[in-house]
C-alpha cells in the first residue's frame, strides 16, 4: 500500500466518514456513482470493486460484463454540501479488467493513453477551461414553453443581491472545499447565464475537475431553489453554453508554445499542434459536440465558432490565440472555443490532443490567420479563404467521424463503435420527433 492509499485510509478513519462513493463516467460523461463502506476501502485499492459493466453505456459487451472500479487515492475529497455528520468523500476510479489491466472501455483511460504519447513525445499537457451554463428557477418549461432563467441580467452584469451572485459564491466556495482552484466567474451574455473558469491544471486531473464542477454547480443550484443546465443551447435567441478550453505543452518547466520574436510568439511545436487540431476538427466534433442540441449553438447565431480558422484575439476563429501577457513566455498558449459544457471531458481533451500530437508529428503547416469577423464574411469569401464549415448536424459529425482512421486510433476500438452507436441512436430518435417549428410552420397551410 503506497503513501496516498494510506493518507485516505487515515482521513476516512479520522473524520469518520461514513460513505466513500467511487466516481467514474460512461462513453457520453454521465457520471455514475456507487457508495462504499469505509471498511471496504483498502480491498477497493488492493483488488477493485466488482461490477456488472454491461449495465453501464459503452463499458463492455454482454459476454464481458464483469468489471473492476478501483479508486484513485490521488482524487480523494470530502464532499461538503453532504454536512459535518455522517460525511460522504469520494474518489475516481479506473476502470479495469478481471485480469487488472486497464479497461478499453474507460473514457479516463482514453485520456490516460493520450497523455502517455504526450509523455513520450517530451510532452505534459495544461488545460484551463472556461465553463458556461444557465441557471434556471426550475426543470419546468414555462407558459411559453420556454425555460425560465433567474434573471435578465446581461455579461459582467453586476445585479445586487441577485440570486446568480449569491450563487456563484456559494458554488466558488464550494468548488474550493474540494480541492478546485478558481480563475473567476461571472454573469455571461445570456439570461441566467454564468460562466465560472478553472485555473490551469494537467489534462486529466481538468477532467476530473469538470466532472466534480457539474456535480457542485447542480448540488448548489438545488441548495438556492434553482436548476443548473449545461444543455449547448436551451433558449433560440440567446447564446449557447460553450466550454471553452485553453491548451499549452511543456517540455519540463519550459512552455513548448512560445518563441520569443516569433508571430504572435508562437513556436513551431504550437503551431503544427494548432494545425492538426484544425486539419481533423471536423472528425472529432461528434466528440467534442455530442447532442443534437449542441449544433443548435453551433449554428445557432452568437459566438460560437463553426468555421475551421484560426487567429489571434479573434472571437470569432475556432483557435483562438490570446495575447493577455505578451512579455510572459510561461503563459503562452492556443484556445479552443468549438467545445460545449456538456462534452465528455475525458473523450473531447483526448480527441483534442490526439489532433495536435498528430499535427507535431507529421509536421502539418498552419494556414493563414483570419483577421476578419468569419462570421461576416460571404460564402464564398469564407471558402476562397480555405474556412472550411465544421459539420452541420450531428448526424453529418458522425458520418465524418466514422471515416477517420485517426479518432478510432485515439478512441479505441470500443469506445469508437459504443460512442457512434450511442449517437446514432440520439439522431434516429430525433429525426422521428415532428417539433414546434413544424407544427406552427405548416400545420396551417398545408
Amino acid at each position: 500500500m503506497n503513501r496516498q492509499q494510506e493518507f485516505v485510509l487515515r482521513t476516512i478513519e479520522e473524520r469518520d466518514v461514513r460513505f466513500v462513493r467511487l466516481w467514474f463516467t460512461d462513453v457520453v460523461g454521465q457520471l455514475k456513482s456507487v457508495a462504499l463502506a469505509p471498511a471496504e476501502v483498502e480491498g477497493a485499492f488492493e483488488e477493485g470493486l466488482g461490477f456488472d459493466g454491461s449495465s453501464v453505456e459503452g463499458l463492455a459487451r454482454i459476454f464481458e460484463s464483469d468489471l473492476l472500479a478501483q479508486p484513485d487515492p490521488a482524487t480523494f475529497q470530502i464532499l461538503p454540501w453532504r454536512g459535518d455528520e455522517e460525511q460522504t468523500s469520494r474518489m475516481f476510479c479506473d476502470i479495469l479488467t478481471p485480469d487488472g489491466q486497464p479497461s478499453a472501455a474507460d473514457p479516463r483511460n482514453v485520456l490516460k493513453r493520450q497523455l502517455a504519447k504526450a509523455a513520450d513525445m517530451g510532452f505534459t499537457c495544461y488545460t484551463h477551461p472556461e465553463i458556461e451554463f444557465y441557471l434556471l428557477k426550475s426543470d419546468e418549461l414555462g407558459e411559453d414553453g420556454q425555460p425560465v432563467p433567474v434573471d435578465q441580467a446581461g455579461y459582467f452584469d453586476h445585479v445586487p443581491g441577485g440570486v446568480a451572485q449569491d450563487f456563484r459564491r456559494t458554488a466558488v466556495s464550494m468548488l474550493e472545499a474540494v480541492g478546485i482552484s478558481v480563475e473567476f466567474s461571472h454573469h455571461e451574455a445570456g439570461p441566467g447565464q454564468n460562466e465560472i473558469d478553472l485555473r490551469y491544471a494537467d489534462a486529466l486531473q481538468t477532467a476530473d475537475n469538470i466532472m466534480t464542477f457539474r456535480t457542485v454547480v447542480k448540488e448548489v443550484a438545488l441548495m438556492t431553489n434553482c436548476y443548473a443546465s449545461f444543455m449547448p443551447k436551451p433558449f433560440s435567441h440567446h447564446p449557447g453554453s460553450g466550454m471553452h478550453t485553453h491548451f499549452s505543452l511543456f517540455e519540463g518547466d519550459s512552455n513548448a508554445f512560445f518563441q520569443a520574436g516569433a508571430e504572435f510568439q508562437l513556436s513551431t511545436t504550437a503551431r503544427q499542434f494548432m494545425a492538426g487540431i484544425l486539419r481533423h476538427a471536423p472528425e472529432f466534433t461528434a466528440v467534442t459536440n455530442q447532442f443534437v442540441n449542441s449544433y443548435k449553438r453551433l449554428w445557432g447565431g452568437g459566438e460560437a465558432p463553426s468555421y475551421l480558422s484560426w487567429g489571434h484575439n479573434n472571437r470569432s476563429a475556432l483557435l483562438r490565440v490570446p495575447l493577455y501577457k505578451p512579455n510572459k513566455g510561461q503563459s503562452a498558449r492556443i484556445e479552443y472555443r468549438g467545445i460545449d459544457s456538456a462534452a465528455n471531458p475525458y473523450l473531447a481533451y483526448a480527441v483534442l490532443l490526439g489532433a495536435g500530437l498528430k499535427g507535431i508529428e507529421e509536421g502539418y503547416e498552419l494556414p493563414p490567420g483570419a483577421e476578419d469577423d468569419i462570421e461576416s464574411l460571404s460564402a464564398a469569401e469564407r471558402r476562397a479563404m480555405g474556412h472550411d464549415p465544421l459539420p452541420a448536424s450531428l448526424h453529418d459529425a458522425v458520418r465524418v467521424m466514422e471515416e477517420s482512421e485517426l479518432v478510432a486510433d485515439i478512441l479505441g476500438e470500443q469506445v469508437f463503435e459504443n460512442f457512434l452507436r450511442n449517437k446514432r441512436a440520439d439522431w434516429n430518435e430525433y429525426r422521428q420527433q415532428v417539433t414546434r417549428f413544424e407544427l406552427q410552420k405548416n400545420l396551417g397551410i398545408l
